[in-house]
Parts: C-alpha cells; sequence; structure tokens
C-alpha cells in the first residue's frame, strides 16, 4: 500500500509548557529566575555548589529559550524537507493514545527516546523514522535520524526499499480483557508508597509476596530503570563482598526480565522469586490482593496505567505485536 501521508509526532518543548503554566513567558522568566535566587541564597556557603545547582537545574531562563528555538528550528526544517515530497500534519503527544495511524502513514517523531517509546506502543507497526533534533543535549539512542538526514528515511519507506530494526512490546493482559504495552518497561504495585501485595506465579512456582512492585523491562529498555535495580544490589553486595563486578543483563529482542524491588520475607511473604527471564511460551501471573491504589503503567508514564486490585490477574509476557523503527545505516540500504 503506498505511503500518501507523513505523520510528525512532537511534544511541547518546556518553555511551551511554562507558558501554558504562567499564562506569559515574562511571567514564566520571573518564576524561573526567582527560583533560581532563592537557591543561590540558601547555598552561599558555597558558590561552586550554587553555580553547579543552576547549572544542572536549569535555573537560567536563558536556557529554556535556546532550547525551544534549536527544536523548532529543527521542526522547520522537517516541514520544509517533507512538503517537498509528502503531505503531513502534526500530532502532539498528548493525542498520540487516541490517533489511529493508518497503513498509508510514515511516522516522523521528532524529540527524545521517550516520545519514541510512548509513539511506538500505538503505531500498528507503521515505519518509524526517529529524529533527534538537538544532538548537545540528547543521546538519541532510538534516534538514528537527525533533520538533515531523516529525508533519505522517509523516501526510503516511500519507494519500500528501506531497512528497519524490529523491537518487541512486553504486554500486560488482566483477566477482564484490557491491555496494555511497553516498549520499555511494565510497572506493577501500588500507586502510592506503601507495599504492593500480590501472588505472583512463574515457571510453576507460586508464592504470595510484598514488596515495592516488580518491573519488567524489554530489550530496548534494559539500560533504563531496571539497571537502577542492579545498581542498587550491586552498591548493598559490594559493602560485604570485595572485587565484585557489576554485570548488567543483556536481553535478545525476544526476551523480557522482571525482578521484583525490595521484596519483604513475613510470615505470609516470600522473597523466593526475586527476577527472572520471560521468552515466548512463558509468562509471568500477577494476582493482585491490594483492596485500593494497585496499578500497572508502562514507560514510566504513570497516566498511562490500568488499575490493579482485588480481583485482578495479570498476565505478563511478549506481545504479538513490534515496533518498526526504520534503520539509518544506509550500506545496508
Amino acid at each position: 500500500m503506498s505511503v500518501e501521508y507523513a505523520i510528525i509526532v512532537k511534544n511541547k518543548t518546556r518553555l511551551e509548557s511554562l507558558i501554558e503554566r504562567f499564562n506569559t513567558k515574562s511571567q514564566a522568566q520571573f518564576y524561573i529566575e526567582n527560583q533560581a535566587g532563592v537557591q543561590k541564597v540558601a547555598k552561599q556557603n558555597s558558590k561552586a555548589k550554587a553555580q553547579l545547582y543552576d547549572e544542572k537545574q536549569g535555573g537560567n531562563f536563558d536556557e529554556y529559550v535556546l532550547e525551544h528555538e534549536i527544536f523548532h528550528s529543527s521542526l522547520n526544517s522537517i516541514q520544509t524537507q517533507l512538503s517537498k515530497i509528502i503531505k503531513h500534519k502534526i500530532v502532539e503527544r498528548s493525542f498520540v493514545s487516541s490517533y489511529i495511524f493508518s497503513e498509508k502513514n510514515v511516522i516522523v517523531v521528532i524529540g527524545q527516546d521517550g516520545l519514541v517509546a510512548n509513539t511506538a506502543k500505538y503505531s500498528k507497526g507503521i515505519p518509524i523514522v526517529a529524529v533527534n533534533p538537538d544532538k548537545e543535549r540528547y543521546d538519541g539512542v532510538l534516534l538514528p535520524f537527525d533533520p538533515t538526514n531523516f529525508i533519505t528515511g522517509v523516501e526510503k519507506v516511500i519507494e519500500n526499499k528501506y531497512q528497519s530494526k524490529t523491537m518487541r512490546f512486553a504486554e500486560a493482559k488482566l483477566n477482564d480483557g484490557q491491555r496494555l504495552l511497553a516498549f520499555n518497561d511494565l510497572f506493577i504495585g501500588a500507586a502510592t508508597h506503601i507495599s504492593a501485595r500480590y501472588k505472583i506465579t512463574y515457571n510453576s512456582k507460586l508464592e504470595e509476596q510484598s514488596s515495592s512492585g516488580l518491573i519488567v523491562s524489554t530489550q530496548a529498555g534494559s539500560t533504563g530503570w531496571l539497571s537502577s535495580v542492579f545498581n542498587m544490589a550491586y552498591g548493598v553486595t559490594g559493602l560485604f563482598e570485595k572485587n565484585l563486578e557489576l554485570k548488567r543483563p543483556k536481553l535478545k529482542e525476544n526476551e523480557l526480565l522482571f525482578a521484583v524491588r525490595e521484596p519483604f520475607q513475613s510470615k505470609r511473604t516470600q522473597t523466593g522469586i526475586t527476577a527472572g527471564i520471560i521468552r515466548k511460551g512463558l509468562h509471568l501471573t500477577i494476582e493482585s490482593l491490594m483492596p485500593a491504589n494497585g496499578v500497572i503503567f508502562s514507560d514510566g508514564i504513570e497516566a498511562d496505567y490500568l488499575k490493579f486490585n482485588s480481583g485482578s490477574t495479570a498476565t505478563i509476557g511478549l506481545s504479538e505485536e513490534t515496533a518498526n523503527i526504520v534503520d539509518n545505516d544506509i550500506k545496508r540500504l
């Protein structure tokens, strides 16, 4: 089927979000610079620390403005180039979950890695050309293109001569039929800081647990949230074990890794199942024992969630759907 439309997916810049919050640019500037001033006064005992804080937190309003200008310069360049070869329109991130993508579309994501992850879940396997608008600010692990070369990727999709990286999602399916996909990771637990209570079944073993919740990671997400679990375990164990080597997980495309955060052992709860690999045909089953505030959310977006209270059972595994990220390896095309 021929490609007829390019859908540009973008998010608001930090400056746009601030103006939305404070009504005007000048009021936003006053707030940012005033807050930075308050922090500096509080840290006057160390000028170096105050400067470091200011740089890291973005207290300098000019940084917000520069970031905004660079992003929109990249966006304008993308629109200008697309207009010469194909019709296009913009969809904001907040509307992606309800937007119906078509096989006649090519998706152009411009932003950070998280925007690619969020878009991919709703893309239905449609090719995604992911563009890094600002290489000085964003690492762009999932952003193989920039405004100077992305048009090659779009043209290859239109000609159906593109190479792509296929990436699998994690899937949470409830016993009432609801389901949620995750490009990077799923969180299963309590929405608050209280302990999550549930029954967990893995590899034919069943136990009741109390913990800070579970993280289920895909290959794409294994260097993100999941890595913090390994960092914590390494740090604690390192107090008692000398010359300990930190080994990070190397997941394959068709594997998920789950880890239980801070499992607590008591008369009623066990800690025998703390981590494991989920492959095709193998599932993790979790039955909620939480009367309220139980949730499952994906990719760190708490608004993208399923309620997971008593009576709900979630089956976690690999989804049938895949993300289709266009490759920028020109030599292979």
